[in-house]
């Protein structure tokens, strides 16, 4: 599931070019349901600078790049990345 099904009519339906200031004013309510959460698209846009997106995916993508750490899994987990020489990481867990 993508992190933004529950917006992406949203996206979809706006017409383009569109402001941040546009997308808040038109769809600010919509809530994003996250891993640890949930943020309004207000919320996750009003931490952008005013911008004018051309398309649907610049508007999406502007929009993932500003969710909060709610819409990340276990903060700090990663299963592919050892941990670097000399640093302090989270203890290995077995399942």
């Amino acid at each position: 599931m993508r992190l933004f099904d529950s917006a992406d009519e949203m996206f979809t339906a706006q017409s383009y070019p569109a402001t941040t200031t546009d997308l808040i004013e038109a769809h600010g309510h919509l809530t994003l349901e996250l891993p640890n959460g949930s943020e309004t698209i207000a919320d996750v846009l009003g931490r952008l600078t005013e911008e004018t997106y051309d398309t649907e995916n610049e508007a999406r993508l502007a929009a993932y790049s500003a969710v909060s750490q709610k819409g990340i899994g276990r903060k700090g987990y990663s299963d592919r990345d050892p941990i670097a020489m000399g640093e302090d990481g989270p203890d290995q867990v077995s399942f």
